[in-house]
């Protein structure tokens, strides 16, 4: 008969700082009509003109937002990028002249806040084979004095907590408002601890149990079934569930059982210097949202890009540079490539291209990737038959003579889609990875 132990555990995390490479920025400039330009560092300028507007009393097509690069982001330039742009507006509108504002680093570290720090007390039930029976969750979220983004917080918490079977699983969040500065979204909000705090529960079971922690997780790791009961809105079948044959895989190919025998054998004979090895399985939700993206062609056959999503470092341009080549580059089987060098990403503008968002949640890259591709499809569309009109008349058709023939004929250059994701947006990724430390 299996013996059944239970356990109440308090773990505490401490808050992080984003440490980008370049500080919250603006620069506000005064324009006719009483309206007003803003250039800001922002990772949402559709958010930071609506601030902007309600502080000013303006109505949004007084404000304008500009941004074209952030200097690094990992969510620090979301909301917390908002009090700079809309106090930089805010001294150009009342002294109506230019503004900029930048912030040293250590203004910034005490402004901007960084990761919620958290306090976790959870009991557990398991038995003498590693199998968790039970799970409860008590989670207090520290937010600092204003909401933020917090109320996403628990939410996404647990969804990183469901990585694994929990068995009878419940728990009870509550966001805290305290004296210290505003908690804000930073890599990962809520999911870096919720994973962590599951490999503690994990450790912590094999630590009790003297077993080796790979087994404990093997032996609540989900199957098929109790994926559905815990992430109901994401069913997968037998085939697309793959994290049992990542981690079969990975465990292989790293030589986890040689590796742990070794470490084993070297911290029985070291005193001072140790050794460990880590092995997480990961469950990460995927949630995809709608995206503007506008292709125009100019009169010299030069491309003209703009989406929603901000560069931030991850490569959002290039990946949109890419695709409308591809997009536009289904005319001719084998011209993707010329066109690519003809494509120039511009930046955000908020009067330009309106409902941008957020470019949050790690697939902002391809949202954007698919509102260019749709847009590109109905350029296609409208230049096909004319194409094939001038390969009937002269037998071949460059793309600068087939540009020049569709502004001769009054052709609409210019085209905007605003992608709306199914529901094929939203799925589970799996994942898993091995790591050594030594000394």
């Amino acid at each position: 008969v299996a013996l059944c132990y239970k356990h109440l555990v308090q773990v505490k995390l401490n808050s992080q700082y984003y440490f980008y490479m370049e500080t919250q920025t603006a620069l506000a400039i005064p324009d006719e009509d009483n309206c007003m330009v803003v250039y800001s560092s922002s990772q949402c300028p559709e958010a930071a003109q609506n601030n902007i507007a309600t502080c000013l009393g303006l109505p949004c097509h007084s404000v304008r937002v500009i941004t074209r690069r952030v200097g690094g982001g990992f969510g620090g330039k979301a909301v917390r990028s908002l009090p700079v742009a809309t106090a930089c507006a805010l001294a150009a509108f009342k002294l109506r002249r230019p503004v900029r504002m930048y912030l040293d680093r250590k203004t910034d570290m005490i402004m901007t806040g960084g990761r919620h720090p958290m306090k976790i007390c959870y009991s557990i039930g398991f038995k003498s084979d590693g199998k968790v029976t039970g799970l409860h969750v008590d989670l207090f979220i520290n937010a600092g004095m204003t909401m933020d983004i917090s109320p996403i917080i628990p939410h996404n918490f647990i969804e990183a907590l469901k990585k694994y079977n929990w068995g009878a699983f419940s728990y009870d969040a509550k966001i805290c408002k305290t004296n210290i500065s505003t908690r804000s979204a930073m890599r990962g909000p809520g999911e870096v601890q919720g994973s962590y705090v599951a490999e503690a529960i994990i450790e912590h079971v094999a630590s009790v149990l003297s077993t080796d922690a790979n087994l404990v997780r093997q032996r609540n790791i989900h199957t098929v079934e109790s994926l559905a009961l815990f992430h109901s809105e994401c069913l997968e079948n037998a085939l697309g569930y793959t994290l049992p044959s990542i981690c079969n895989q990975l465990t292989a190919s790293a030589n986890y059982q040689y590796r742990s025998e070794i470490i084993q054998t070297f911290n029985k004979t070291s005193q001072w210097k140790k050794r460990g090895l880590s092995f997480v399985p990961i469950v990460h939700k995927v949630l995809s949202r709608p995206t503007p993206g506008k292709v125009s062609i100019l009169n010299d056959g030069s491309i003209v890009v703009e989406v929603g999503g901000i560069e931030l470092g991850q490569g959002l341009w290039t990946k949109v540079k890419q695709m409308a080549a591809f997009g536009l580059g289904q005319l001719w089987a084998d011209r993707s490539q010329d066109l690519l060098e003809r494509v120039r990403v511009i930046q955000a503008d908020t009067l330009s291209v309106v409902q941008g968002g957020w470019t949050t949640g790690s697939t902002t890259s391809e949202c954007s990737c698919e509102a260019v591709r749709l847009a590109c499809n109905i350029m296609v569309d409208r230049l096909k038959s004319l194409k094939e009109q001038l390969q009937e008349k002269h037998g071949k058709v460059s793309w600068d003579g087939l540009i020049s023939q569709a502004k001769m004929a009054g052709m609409d250059l210019s085209a905007r889609e605003y992608y709306i994701p199914g529901a094929s947006g939203s799925y589970l990724n799996y994942g898993a990875a091995a790591s050594e430390g030594r000394d």
